[in-house]
């Protein structure tokens, strides 16, 4: 018997919601298109996450607010989820507007668009203002829980405190903010930009119980996964680590064939037959 997508939806979002209720950490990668997603999942990961670094990427421009459109982001999103059969919560920025009201109608979006979480940052995308001031950001995550409490299917609503990667490292604020964001209902709290087992451990305990996303694969993290869920960390997120890995593979090969004129980068490419054999693998 076919599910209907909005079976499949549900319970999608149903096991995203299980996955922050059990005990123990998990990792919740990053894609950044259909084929990306259909590999991590080949790979056993229980839930994708997107980044916003690598669909811009994958467009040719530049991360940032200005450069990919909400309904860019939700084709993507879209384009993972039909590749796969597991929960996908979405970078959804800054919720695509000032306003509380947008960040809402995009939740809403987010949800009918079959995603099972995604996430609402306090970045403006201005560099004269990075941050949005302390009351409007809660209202913002207000008006985001809300509407993901009023969608069909449960999503779970990611709230980030964006200073410390926006040139303000001031973890008292940051602290505060993910404070008032759990308070106005956030399900999980971020603040990317964590660097010591210090801060990483303080923003679990001000926050508890509601679940804490890291982000690793950022340059100086020296951080396991043990040591991560011994400081109560739920969730583990790899932000652009893997579109930029994956680039860097292909500028090491380009570089060996333009400076050396060799092709050894090929003994390490993954066989044709294989990457065939995965996406011709039909979906379960």
């Amino acid at each position: 018997m076919n599910t209907s997508p909005k079976m499949a939806s549900q319970s999608r979002a149903e096991a995203f919601l299980f996955l922050h209720q059990q005990a123990g950490l998990f990792v919740i990668p990053n894609s950044w298109d259909a084929g990306s997603a259909r590999v991590l999942e080949s790979l056993g990961f229980a839930a994708l996450a997107t980044t916003s670094a690598g669909l811009a990427y994958s467009f040719g421009k530049p991360d940032g607010h200005a450069s990919i459109t909400r309904d860019e982001t939700l084709l993507n999103a879209r384009s993972i989820i039909q590749a796969t059969l597991i929960p996908v919560s979405a970078d959804l920025e800054n919720g695509y507007g000032d306003e509380p009201t947008t960040c809402a109608e995009t939740i809403i979006l987010a949800a009918q668009a079959g995603l099972a979480g995604g996430s609402i940052e306090d970045a403006t995308g201005k560099p004269d203002r990075p941050i949005y001031p302390f009351d409007l950001a809660v209202e913002r995550v207000k008006a985001a829980v809300e509407a993901a409490r009023n969608v069909p299917t449960p999503f779970m609503l990611t709230a980030r405190a964006e200073n410390l990667i926006y040139g303000r490292p001031d973890l008292n604020d940051t602290i505060r903010r993910l404070v008032a964001f759990a308070d106005a209902g956030a399900d999980v709290l971020f603040a990317p930009g964590l660097k010591t087992r210090q801060e990483i451990e303080t923003v679990v305990k001000a926050v508890a119980p509601r679940p804490v996303n890291v982000v690793m694969g950022l340059s100086g993290g020296g951080f396991s996964l043990t040591m991560l869920e011994d400081l109560g960390v739920k969730r583990v997120s790899l932000g652009s680590s893997l579109v930029r890995a994956a680039y860097g593979a292909f500028y090491r090969a380009m570089d060996e064939i333009r400076q050396q004129g060799t092709f050894g980068f090929a003994a390490e490419a993954i066989p044709y037959a294989e990457l065939n054999r995965l996406f011709q693998h039909p979906l379960r």
